[in-house]
Parts: C-alpha cells; sequence; structure tokens
C-alpha cells in the first residue's frame, strides 16, 4: 500500500511545522510542492518535485511507482483555504476513473489501464494538519477565535459590511481587490471608521509586523500583500426577529407608493432568499422590499433600482435607518440600469414600466437559474406576467392574490379597512429551459 501525506506545514517559518508534519515529511520518499516551500527543508535527502497544481502532482505520483510514501506540503493548516482540498478530490476522482467496472465498461481493459487502476487504488490519502493564519495571528493578540467570522478575499467578491455589521469578530484574508488599505477605505466610508483593526504582516517571517489601530488610521497605510486582519465591532445589527413583514410605521415613505407589510412578507417569503443571495428590487419604491431582502441576506448584496428622485431618496433614508448596509441604490430604469450589476440569485419586480419582457430576458441572460417574484394590481399586468413567463420557460409558476384588511378604531367600535389586493407572481427558470435565440 502507499501512502500521500497532505501535510499542512504552518506559517512561512519552518518553526511552526507541528512535530507530526516533520516526520511525515521527513520519511517520505518523495516531496512535491512549491519550491517556496521545499526550500524550508534543507536537509531533505528524497525526491523532489515542484509541483502545486493537482494534474502535476497527479502526473508525477503516477509515472514515478517507485515509492512507498510521498508528503505533499501546503502552507497553513489543510482544512483551511488549502490546496489539499482539491488534489484529495483530483485523486479520488481518478480512483473512480480507474476503477473495475469503469473499465470493463469502456471495454479497454488493457494491461496499461489495469496497471493504472491498480495504482491509484492502493494510493491511501492522509491529511496532517497545520496551522493556519487564523490561529497564529488570533495567539499573537490573545484572541478566542472561536466565534470569529471568516472571509476570505483572495479573488472574492465579499459582503464586507454584511459580515462586520453582523459579527464581533471578522478575519480577512486580504488580497486581489480587497487589501487592507482598500477595506479599512470601505470601512470609514460606511461609518466604521472607529471600528478596531488589527492587521498581521508577513506572519512568523523575521520581519513580521502586527500594527493595530481604527479602520480611519489605517486607511491612511499601506500593507504587505501577505496580510490578514481582524476587524472587531462592537456595534452589532441585532434584529428582535427573523420573521419577514416589518411594521410599516418603520419606514419613511413621503409621497411614494409602498409594499405593504403583509404583501411584503408573502413575496419575501416566495423569493426564498438565502443569506448570501444577490437579490435585484426593480421598481424598488421606498424600498421597504429592498430593506427587508438586504436584512435577510446579510452575507450578500441588494441592488435597488429605482428612476423616481424622491423615491431614491427614501430608499437611502430607510436602508441607513434601518442598517442595511448592504443595500445600494441604482438610479435609473429597467432594464438598462441592470447591465453593469452582478449576476443575481433572486429578483423582485415591484414595477417594470411596461417593460417586463425586456427585464425578465436580462435577468435570465445574467442567471439561467434566477427565481423570480412580480407584484401586480391589474389583470392587465397578471396576464402579460404569465405569458412572459410561459414564454420563457420558467417553471414552477405560482400566483396568489392577497387581501389584506387592517383594523381601525371608530368611536368605540373597529372597522376593517382593506387595502388593494395584490396579486403575487413566482417562478424559478432552469438552465435547460432557456429560449432559442
Amino acid at each position: 500500500m502507499k501512502r500521500i501525506y497532505l501535510v499542512g506545514i504552518g506559517m512561512g517559518n519552518i518553526e511552526t511545522i507541528t512535530d507530526q508534519g516533520r516526520k511525515a515529511v521527513e520519511k517520505s520518499q518523495v516531496l512535491i510542492g512549491a519550491e517556496r516551500m521545499i526550500q524550508a527543508f534543507p536537509d531533505y535527502q528524497g525526491e523532489v518535485c515542484y509541483a502545486i497544481a493537482p494534474a502535476r502532482i497527479l502526473e508525477y505520483l503516477s509515472s514515478h511507482q517507485d515509492w512507498d510514501t510521498a508528503a505533499v506540503i501546503f502552507s497553513g493548516d489543510t482544512g483551511f483555504y488549502s490546496g489539499a482540498k482539491k488534489l484529495n478530490e483530483a485523486i479520488e476522482t481518478r480512483k473512480g476513473n480507474c476503477s473495475g467496472s469503469v473499465i470493463a465498461d469502456a471495454m479497454i481493459a488493457d494491461t496499461e489501464s489495469l496497471a493504472e487502476a491498480d495504482f491509484w487504488n492502493e494510493c491511501r490519502v492522509e491529511f496532517i494538519p497545520g496551522i493556519s493564519s487564523l490561529q497564529y495571528f488570533c495567539a499573537k493578540l490573545k484572541l478566542p477565535w472561536e466565534d470569529v467570522k471568516i472571509v476570505s478575499l483572495h479573488g472574492r467578491e465579499a459582503n464586507l459590511l454584511g459580515a462586520i455589521f453582523n459579527h464581533n469578530k471578522v478575519f480577512f484574508l486580504t488580497g486581489g481587490d480587497y487589501p487592507v488599505r482598500r477595506i479599512c477605505e470601505i470601512l470609514t466610508d460606511h461609518s466604521l471608521g472607529e471600528v478596531k483593526v488589527s492587521v498581521g504582516e508577513r506572519l512568523s517571517y523575521p520581519n513580521e509586523k502586527i500594527e493595530r489601530g481604527t479602520a480611519r488610521e489605517l486607511s491612511a497605510k499601506d500593507f504587505d500583500p501577505l496580510s490578514v486582519m481582524i476587524v472587531e465591532n462592537q456595534k452589532l445589527i441585532h434584529r428582535e426577529t427573523e420573521t419577514h413583514g416589518l411594521s410599516d410605521d418603520l419606514f419613511v415613505r413621503g409621497a411614494v407608493p409602498m409594499t405593504k407589510s403583509e404583501i411584503r412578507s408573502i413575496s419575501l417569503s416566495k423569493l426564498e432568499l438565502r443569506k448570501t443571495d444577490v437579490i435585484y428590487d426593480i421598481g424598488a419604491g421606498t424600498g421597504s422590499v429592498a430593506v427587508e431582502m438586504a436584512l435577510t441576506a446579510r452575507e450578500g448584496a441588494v441592488f435597488a433600482v429605482e428612476c423616481n428622485e424622491e423615491a431614491i431618496g427614501l430608499i437611502k433614508t430607510n436602508a441607513e435607518q434601518m442598517g442595511a448596509w448592504n443595500l445600494r441604490v441604482i438610479p435609473g430604469m429597467a432594464p438598462e440600469a441592470l447591465t453593469s450589476l452582478p449576476p443575481p440569485d433572486r429578483a423582485f419586480i415591484g414595477g417594470s414600466k411596461g417593460n417586463l419582457a425586456a427585464i425578465l430576458e436580462v435577468l435570465i441572460q445574467k442567471n439561467p437559474k434566477i427565481r423570480v417574484v412580480i407584484n401586480a394590481i391589474t389583470l392587465e399586468t397578471v396576464s402579460e406576467a404569465l405569458n412572459q413567463l410561459s414564454r420563457l420557460g420558467f417553471e414552477g409558476v405560482d400566483i396568489v392574490q392577497i387581501f389584506a384588511a387592517h383594523g381601525k378604531a371608530a368611536g368605540n367600535s373597529h372597522l376593517m379597512m382593506g387595502q388593494n389586493p395584490v396579486f403575487i407572481i413566482s417562478g424559478e427558470m432552469r438552465e435547460t429551459n432557456l429560449p432559442n435565440d
């Protein structure tokens, strides 16, 4: 039996490798990894392969089969944003592709194929954990990390504000478009300039540096690309309940129409929101729906599209008042205003200005698996919505009519005051149903 060790070697300084990890490397006949990491083992006597990509590692292992133990080394911990995951998946896939049943089905059971199958099925993978940047940095700060929210920004987009407003401690793996300075600038621009920020540069190296300050103070400084940071925020946005349908009285509405609490509650339920969703509110009005979507999708983003100047001001006021920091107002009219926005997971259409067909077409171009909810008052809009959803191939189309009435005191009695009935139409697109051009 051959054994492949996937070893987390800790931080850049080899002194942070565990004794178990060191022993696994020493007893392995082959050592694979990035050149920078392998150089940390100058006394290693076995074969060496400089490789990072899973395909290259697998090719080397299968073409040099005169080994019993091999070690592939990774920085940090093998379970914390590590390449060990993809390598292990690639090995398991290779085992599946080389199984006896697959070979028999393909009718290619020649000697070479059988030898390949025997080789991979003989390999056993073992993960050896290391010290992650999160563990190391929190230890340096004397900070418990069991309640830390983790956000990776290496080539990723993330809702920074949503994470910070909803967690006391947020750990950032910085990089790409989000270096430390940029993150601190974003915080400062959104009334979070006084939150406490700790930055770790080149952790474990001889020139390691840890700096603390407010986001405002650190937004004027540049930091090493090999940096991590922790933001500590005591101004959390706490919701007393997780239900939809906040009281209408909580919103500033002016003379702009607003989706009422009961209609809002059912519409949001039909959207089936998830906390990381990107959502459009098209024809956002006062922003009551957009605000509630933003409070639900705390780690996502909401784009409120509106062309009325008064309504735009109300959306901004309501978003700030309710702490919906992941809500962005997009002035303009759909579908043109949607062009530069990221692909949505969900879309709520409260008003289309006669452009419903074009709006739906743009939505499915951006996301062929989008879920949509449409509110309609007139029968003509209902008819058009159903026709367009059918034409475009939406599935599970559902329509309900909601009529709500509120009690109002009239002397010693109470009367029920009815609201306009509203149709709530929902449906979900499937990629296989996309209409032909």
